[in-house]
């Protein structure tokens, strides 16, 4: 009980592990780690900008606040040697640069002296513009003038502890704003690339880094019960995680494989042991049912209930034993070349005998060779039409049809019963699957009998796939080679 426990919990890791799309793993991970990236590269790009920015912009305002402490000290030298009006425009046009206007404005509002700035001069709505500003700030600030961007400030000029006017100092930094700009916008075009670039190596080391979980989830894909002994995976080149996980894969495809083994031999053996006892069993039961007079009404239907049950125990035990062998590989068959016309008449014959239902039999031709196991061949024939007579109304007739094709032979058995389920037509060739557990018990199915029909035919190198609709009935179809 606790082998079967484990071989079903890793029958369950296989299929959780199944669902992991090593695909959509990649896909997730890119994606993530190119968020992680933009985010990263956007916040050092608008940092690195706005630092450069800042840094531009300090060293104009330093650059106006030294032209504003130095001018009233030049104006003092100047006023030594000359009248004050002179030695100020001499101060102004020492302090005036290609980029810079200073201007005095006298406290009726006159320009009593200016600089000579051939690049304002040019822009005279500018030049004007600035001129006519009656107010600027005490600290240098950025402002717009006429759509152009200026370092600005403002301070009453005092030369001697005489206030000869107001002080006004005026910086075009729009040349350098779109120097500024342009950069910023290499920056992030550079940003961009970076990104894109580094989006696609990591795509790339992801898809070489997860293809060892590409063969892993292919493998468990393509793996079955019967691969278990051989199938490993070997890696050469893989990370040393993807490494060890492999080491573990392998560890427990050699720990289910043993597991399964033993399962295999536990129900081979009890199998085996069972029947012989509960042949034996049988047959005493049938012998003192064969002395009817000697008992009462009540023994007898003990007796033939119990001769029952054992003779449907013992069909189960040889049905597990078949399987196990066929697991084993030691399930024999015998091909042969015989008439399958014939073995359909003899089944068909058996049927109506032992069921008494209508069961008709459809060909096209008197005569349909085949290479099978006749005996096993005539197994499967009598489950399925077993199967047809008990899921179907007794009304109701059981068709069987015989068609002839260039390389096969199709056998189908045809009933109007229940019909099964679409979810459940998946499944029904599995081992102990059963649609309805109450309907399936009253009619005294253990669930063995479709797999065993696969089994046997699957051995003779055939195929049988299965039809149904609700409410319209079942059609098992065989493929067998001619």
């Amino acid at each position: 009980m606790e082998e079967r426990r484990g071989v079903r919990g890793q029958k369950r890791f296989f299929q959780v592990w199944r669902k992991l799309d090593p695909y959509s793993l990649r896909s997730r991970l890119t994606i993530g780690i190119a968020t992680v990236s933009s985010v990263g590269l956007g916040s050092v790009a608008i940092w690195t900008g706005w630092q450069m920015q800042r840094i531009l912009i300090n060293s104009h305002k330093q650059g106006i606040e030294y032209i504003a402490g130095r001018l009233p000290r030049d104006v003092e030298l100047y006023s030594e040697m000359l009248p004050v009006e002179v030695g100020l425009g001499k101060a102004i046009d020492r302090l005036t640069t290609a980029d810079t206007l200073l201007w005095v404005k006298h406290p009726d509002g006159k320009v009593t002296a200016k600089s000579v700035n051939l690049k304002i001069q040019s822009d005279r709505g500018t030049a004007a513009a600035l001129m006519s500003l009656t107010q600027m700030p005490s600290q240098a600030e950025v402002s717009e003038v006429n759509g152009r961007y200026f370092v600005l400030r403002g301070s009453p000029l005092e030369v001697r502890g005489e206030a000869i006017g107001q002080l006004f100092v005026a910086r075009d930094i729009s040349r350098d704003r779109q120097m500024f700009l342009a950069l910023v916008a290499n920056l992030g075009i550079v940003s961009v690339g970076v990104l894109l670039a580094v989006t696609v190596a990591i795509a790339y080391y992801l898809q070489r880094s997860l293809q060892p979980l590409r063969q892993l989830s292919q493998m468990t894909e393509l793996i079955s019960a019967e691969d278990l002994g051989q199938a490993r995976l070997y890696l050469e080149r893989a990370p040393s995680e993807v490494k060890e996980l492999s080491q573990t894969f392998n560890m427990l495809l050699s720990r289910l494989s043993q597991a399964w083994e033993r399962e295999r031999e536990f129900v081979s053996n009890v199998s085996h042991e069972l029947r012989t006892p509960l042949t034996i069993v049988h047959g005493y039961l049938q012998s003192v049912l064969r002395r009817q007079h000697n008992l009462t009404e009540t023994q007898q239907e003990a007796l033939e209930t119990a001769a029952s049950e054992a003779e449907r125990t013992i069909r189960l035990l040889q049905d597990l034993l078949d399987l196990a062998r066929a697991d084993s590989g030691y399930l024999q068959f015998r091909i042969d070349a015989f008439v399958l016309n014939d073995l359909v008449a003899e089944v068909v014959g058996m049927a109506r005998q032992y069921s008494d239902r209508a069961i008709v039999i459809e060909t096209e031709t008197n005569s349909i060779v085949v290479k099978a196991d006749y005996d096993r061949l005539k197994q499967v024939l009598l489950n399925l039409i077993d199967n047809a007579i008990k899921y179907s109304d007794p009304n109701t007739s059981i068709q069987v049809n015989l068609e002839a094709e260039p390389t096969a032979a199709i056998i189908q058995i045809c009933d109007r019963g229940y019909g099964i389920p679409l979810q459940h037509q998946s499944r029904i060739f599995e081992r102990f699957y059963r649609i309805d557990e109450v309907r399936t018990r009253s009619t005294g199915g253990s669930g063995l009998g479709l797999p065993i029909v696969k089994t046997l035919v699957e051995g003779m190198g055939g195929s049988v796939t299965l039809r149904s609709k609700l409410g319209e009935g079942s059609v098992f179809t065989i493929s067998l080679p001619v």
